[in-house]
């Protein structure tokens, strides 16, 4: 049977997500809303509220006090660096920042879990709430397992959702294996050596090899015998040397997102990238430094967690969505399913509804109570809720 959260308790909920929406903070700066989720959330009398983890993380435990899984219930804490354009009461008041993609809903669902949580508390084991920081820069969730305090709320099974317009709204989007892509930002810093613009065979420009470099980093994933599944590379940022008519450039910049179903094909994506380079740069006498950022796994949705799932789905009424394929968009809970059997799902936010990232995106409160009986239902299965 679905579970019914009282009229006041959603108004509550959609207060706190509406609270959120107006104070966003961008990733590794989520101070203030992980003191407005401890506010919330300790009224609701966990048995522990644990702090700074991985930064600004905060998590609350409901302890049964009985041997039983622990269960982790994820959400995100951060916000985006984007203007909001929307015009309603409860739009961002922080200038060049805004929650766009739906992490203010995502807490104010988890947030509404331990209302429930408050009067029916786990028979067996541990339910944890987890408010983690910077999923936006994929660095949160490995911050928060590396994190010492993390033993203490180290699960036996980890699950989230995200929130997905596009898709009919309140419906549970779900698949077993890759949910979510891995991805990852390659930064390649050439070196060669600047003259001046009316004697360039006295330097050594990187154009040749920043050219042959874009071309073959977009052939990377033509090798199709290569990959087992889904790859792409794009090449998101380029540059070379400044805007001086006079001079010769000696220094070239080029950034590209590799993004694969696969952590293993992401691997080889990535040696392939780096090969190229090395091969580029003994043709052409250039130095390139190489680095990566923003590292996402791969969020792979563990069978029978998935089973969970779609029991959850039908005990909380909600029409279900199994897709064919993965998305592509990355998400660093990817971290969690690698260590723990875990799932991440989506809710529908509507066909029709504002894309994530687009700035006028509003997460829609008409799917909060969804969320909170999908996580309800899902962690009565695995330690009998009472």
């Amino acid at each position: 049977m679905p579970v019914v959260i009282g009229k006041n308790q959603l108004n509550e909920i959609i207060r706190l997500r509406k609270t959120l929406h107006s104070h966003p903070e961008v990733s590794g700066q989520e101070k203030h809303t992980a003191r407005r989720i401890k506010d919330f959330v300790t009224k609701n009398e966990p048995d522990r509220f644990i702090e700074g983890l991985g930064g600004f993380g905060v998590a609350a435990v409901y302890d049964s006090g009985k041997q039983g899984p622990a269960v982790l219930l994820r959400a995100d804490l951060d916000a985006l660096p984007i203007d909001e354009v929307n015009g309603f009461a409860h739009r961002s008041q922080v200038q060049g920042v805004s929650h766009k993609c739906g992490h203010d809903g995502h807490m104010a669902i988890l947030a509404g879990v331990s209302t429930i949580l408050k009067n029916h508390k786990p028979s067996k084991g541990r339910v944890i709430l987890l408010f983690q920081p910077e999923e936006e820069t994929g660095q949160g969730a490995a911050k928060v397992i590396d994190d010492p305090k993390f033993e203490e709320i180290r699960p036996d099974f980890a699950f989230a959702l995200h929130n997905l317009p596009g898709f009919e709204k309140n419906a549970v989007i779900f698949r077993e294996g890759p949910f979510a892509s891995a991805s990852t930002g390659m930064i390649m810093d050439l070196k060669g050596r600047s003259s001046h613009a009316a004697h360039p065979e006295q330097g050594n420009s990187p154009v040749h090899m920043m050219t042959e470099l874009m071309q073959g980093l977009m052939q990377i994933p033509q090798s199709e015998k290569s990959f087992q599944d889904f790859v792409l590379l794009t090449i998101i940022h380029a540059r070379l040397g400044e805007v001086a008519f006079g001079t010769n450039p000696g220094k070239a910049q080029v950034m590209a997102t590799l993004r694969s179903y696969l952590d293993e094909d992401m691997s080889i994506m990535k040696d392939n990238a780096i090969q190229l380079v090395k091969t580029l740069q003994k043709e052409h006498d250039i130095n390139c430094d190489i680095s990566f950022t923003e590292e996402f796994p791969a969020t792979i949705n563990d069978l029978r967690v998935t089973e969970l799932i779609q029991r959850a789905i039908s005990r909380s009424g909600a029409t279900s969505i199994h897709i064919e394929k993965p998305f592509r968009w990355s998400e660093d809970f990817g971290h969690f399913t690698a260590r723990y059997p875990g799932a991440l799902f989506g809710v529908g936010a509507g066909k029709g509804h504002a894309s994530l990232h687009n700035h006028d995106y509003d997460f829609p409160d008409e799917i909060l109570e969804t969320g909170v009986n999908m996580f309800y239902h899902i962690a009565d299965q695995l330690v009998k809720l009472r």
